[in-house]
């Protein structure tokens, strides 16, 4: 009889320790817990009853691998990570398209790209669309709902010393955001001259989808790129509305004993809901969630004065024998509950009032080198950015000082609230422009570049002099700048009405501006390049003409601005050699191809904007027919065909204007030549636009 009790016994304590370790558990009880190296917790499972729905089926294949791998029942691709939090890593294919040294493609993996989620969604905050090349473009399809979604980006890059490690800005690299609530997408990479110029270190196109944190881009991935990169699924329980609703059918509520629903974070776009163990419980919240043990695991605030008890999801603590309070560290603690002796409150307090003079002294002594440190560093800034020389040249000019100003950091940090990000008024590749109020209530724009060459402050110091001797009205006028931090400031007059960009490619059928204004801002911006190339006391290059750099006022006036890729070109030479810079789309086919940088590539870039004023249309756009997606090859192929009529914007040419818009579109043709010595000078441009006016104004008036 003792001996079964025994028996007996020994049983009990079995099934509790098997009990303990199921509500520990992370699966089902008989269930898989991995599939090779990856936990699969519940609601995933790997076989029939292990999971919630077929949305958490993972399949395991474990004949041809060694060890097994997880595969995604929608995807049927590898698995990596599985979060309790929402978030599913998979192992998506890479679109690749490669050609050998005769231009054929001789690889095309692009069939294959396709990923369906089912209810979950392709992560918008965790994912960037991606493409690789020298030579390339790709694009990224799919469905939000019942919308299609369609989009691009262009990588380009002559040489692999073009390329700058880590960045995907457009040189060997680009990257997009992808868009809310994707639930299946298609990538596919192309090459826009088949790798013909690049082959040798770039013969290959890719486009993909990819965790952000997971990647980051090197020279190496133009020659060599995985097959799989990591893809971030969103996930949470659907098809039973949010917590409110899930909680009132209480045979398909997936929250179980001791755990809590809640919505979804902000960074995960799908609809439905997640669960968590209440606070002080552990374990699965799918499958149920136990008390924690603070005081065993010491993971307890009690004071050591007092003892911890363990309690249904909290604890207590009770302090000592002779001590009363609540006998918390974080709160009364615990107090001896007879009174002490005199001496051991002097001794307390003179100890107490001692460290709080030490406190005070250590504290002004930091505060007091914090402050020299930072008036040093200040100090440190203004002699690198050449701050000396500046005020040397700056003196040198006759009523520079009524009209120019170095500014302190302190005071364009005040401007700007401290450069708030709702200040931001333009990005651009060589910086951020803010709105700014000075104390003198006048309105500003301060440009916070990204990055300064530290071997050229010389050369930078001496192009800021001449931006401040330019008295052009059509160019937005320097106001000073700011040499105590690490890249100088740029202070320029605010204008007030946006970019001409912004005016021509709204989104309705009728002329945002009017052909006469449109030539007119025309004839200001040629106006200002041509006295940048002959009149300005050194010819300077703006490296950067386009839509985007010509800002209107509120009377259309035209101002010129962004000269943060602009070079000063020597009295004695005709051209430069630099690192293509620029915006696709408008930048000089001559410079491209050969690096050599001259005044005609902006005559190139202007010719550019002329197409841009008469067409209303973006320079490319992969939203427009294949064969019309680069705005220049289109409008020439319909000017030499005698079609101009039909691609300039609805509404604008009329019996009056039509001639003179015929002009103004030969005078384009001939700006977008390919060689640079057979297009017109800006001057000449100049005064061709100025003529035009000039006659469309008297004819005007004879009438």
């Amino acid at each position: 009889m003792y001996s079964l009790r025994l028996v007996v016994v020994q049983m009990q304590l079995l099934m509790v320790a098997n009990a303990t370790a199921h509500e520990l558990a992370l699966h089902k009880p008989g269930c898989p817990n991995k599939c090779g190296e990856l936990d699969i917790p519940y609601p995933f499972g790997t076989k029939d009853g292990c999971f919630l729905s077929e949305e958490f089926f993972i399949t395991c294949n474990n004949t041809h691998d060694d060890p097994p791998k997880p595969f995604w029942v929608h995807s049927n691709i590898p698995v990596t990570n599985i979060n309790m939090g929402g978030r599913l890593q998979i192992q998506t294919l890479v679109s690749t398209a490669c050609y050998n040294e005769t231009a054929s493609m001789i690889k095309n993996r692009s069939r294959n790209t396709s990923l369906m989620v089912g209810k979950s969604t392709i992560s918008d905050t965790q994912n960037k669309f991606t493409v690789i090349g020298c030579d390339s473009y790709g694009y990224i399809r799919g469905k939000i709902g019942d919308k299609n979604y369609r989009e691009g980006c262009i990588s380009w890059c002559g040489n692999p010393d073009d390329v700058i490690e880590g960045s995907c800005s457009g040189s060997g690299c680009c990257q997009i955001d992808i868009p809310k609530g994707l639930k299946e997408i298609k990538v596919q990479a192309r090459s826009i001259n088949n790798h013909t110029d690049v082959w040798k270190f770039n013969p290959c196109s890719y486009a993909f989808v990819i965790e952000d944190s997971q990647f980051r881009f090197s020279s190496s991935n133009l020659s060599n790129m995985t097959e799989r990169v990591p893809t971030a699924v969103d996930w949470a329980i659907t098809g039973q509305g949010n917590c409110e609703k899930a909680r009132r059918n209480k045979t398909s509520y997936a929250c179980k004993q001791n755990s809590e629903c809640y919505e979804p974070p902000a960074n995960n776009s799908v609809r439905g809901y997640l669960c968590r163990c209440k606070d002080g419980y552990e374990g699965n919240p799918y499958l149920s969630c136990r008390d924690i043990d603070e005081c065993k695991n010491r993971n307890n605030t009690c004071s050591k004065h007092a003892d911890c008890d363990n309690i249904e999801g909290n604890y207590t603590c009770k302090c000592h024998k002779g001590y009363n309070g609540d006998g918390r560290k974080d709160g009364d603690g615990c107090m001896p509950n007879q009174s002490s002796t005199v001496i051991t409150y002097k001794i307390v307090v003179g100890v107490g009032l001692s460290f709080v003079i030490l406190l005070v002294f250590t504290s002004w002594f930091y505060f007091m080198f914090k402050k020299r440190r930072l008036i040093k560093l200040k100090e440190f800034f203004f002699q690198q950015n050449g701050g000396i020389l500046l005020q040397q040249q700056l003196s040198k000019q006759s009523g520079s000082c009524d009209t120019t100003k170095i500014f302190g950091e302190k005071e364009l940090k005040k401007a700007t609230n401290n450069f708030d990000e709702k200040r931001i008024i333009g990005r651009g590749g060589f910086g951020t422009v803010y709105k700014g109020f000075l104390d003198d209530n006048n309105t500003v724009a301060i440009k916070k570049s990204k990055i300064v060459d530290k071997s050229q402050i010389e050369q930078f110091i001496n192009e800021v002099t001449i931006l401040l001797q330019i008295n052009h009205r059509n160019v937005v006028k320097l106001l000073g700048c700011c040499l105590e931090t690490e890249v100088p400031l740029l202070v320029y007059e605010y204008v007030t009405n946006g970019t001409l960009f912004d005016h021509i490619h709204k989104k309705d059928n009728t002329p945002t501006i009017p052909w006469e204004t449109r030539l007119r801002i025309a004839a200001e911006t040629a106006g200002v390049l041509s006295y940048l190339h002959s009149a300005a006391a050194t010819p300077i290059i703006h490296r950067d003409v386009k839509s985007t750099n010509i800002l209107l006022d509120d009377d259309f006036i035209a101002k010129v601005s962004d000269f943060g890729a602009s070079k000063l070109v020597p009295m004695d030479e005709t051209q430069l050699t630099t690192m293509v810079q620029g915006t696709l789309g408008y930048l000089d086919p001559e410079y491209l191809q050969n690096s050599k940088l001259t005044e005609k590539s902006d005559v190139y870039s202007f010719g550019v904007v002329l197409v841009e004023l008469m067409t209303g249309k973006k320079v490319v756009s992969f939203a427009r027919p294949e064969e019309e997606r680069n705005l220049v090859k289109y409008f020439l192929f319909l000017l030499n065909e005698g079609c101009l009529f039909e691609i300039l914007e609805n509404g604008m040419v009329n019996d009056d204007n039509s001639e003179q818009i015929r002009e103004v579109a030969e005078l384009a043709r001939r700006c977008l030549r390919v060689k640079g010595e057979e297009r017109p000078t800006m001057k000449e441009v100049a005064m061709e636009l100025e003529g035009l006016r000039r006659m469309h104004n008297v004819e005007e008036n004879i009438e």
